[in-house]
């Protein structure tokens, strides 16, 4: 016996169920299924209502799976192409940037077992963490502590 198709509904509750999504996120996914008649919209402002989605804790999910492994500007850049509003963007941004010297030492760590012997080692290191995302204040900070470390 086949099964009823599954509603926009329960598909997008499904999406939610496994971890937050955004908006622009949810409508690409309903897209797919959207029959002629279905309102994606409308039904994402009623999930919106019943605060099933929010795009501030969206923000802060993303953040939070990002943040042990990217720099501030990597994870900026991925809030904004989810199509989040400015305000979302400002206060997530701001929970970054106090700790992004700490969390590029981390990354590094993870990564490089030694500090830099010679410029060339310094300059790969410093490169790894620039395509992370992380500034460059951020990179010289974990660079520094690696090599006192090593002292």
């Amino acid at each position: 016996m086949a099964r009823p198709p599954i509603s926009l509904k329960a598909r997008a509750l499904r999406y939610l169920s496994m971890r937050e999504h955004s908006r622009l996120e949810l409508t690409r996914k309903l897209s797919r299924y959207a029959q002629e008649d279905d309102d994606i919209e409308a039904l994402l402002d009623t999930l919106e209502a019943a605060n099933f989605q929010s795009q501030s804790r969206f923000a802060e999910s993303l953040v939070h799976r990002r943040a042990h492994r990217f720099g501030n500007s990597r994870i900026a850049m991925e809030l904004q192409s989810h199509g989040l509003d400015a305000d979302t963007l400002t206060i997530a941004k701001a929970g970054l940037a106090a700790d992004e010297a700490a969390r590029a030492r981390e990354v590094w760590r993870k990564k490089f077992s030694h500090p830099p012997q010679d410029a060339a080692e310094r300059g790969k290191q410093m490169r790894f963490l620039l395509q992370r995302g992380f500034s460059h204040s951020a990179i010289q900070a974990a660079m520094r502590a690696a090599e006192e470390e090593a002292d």
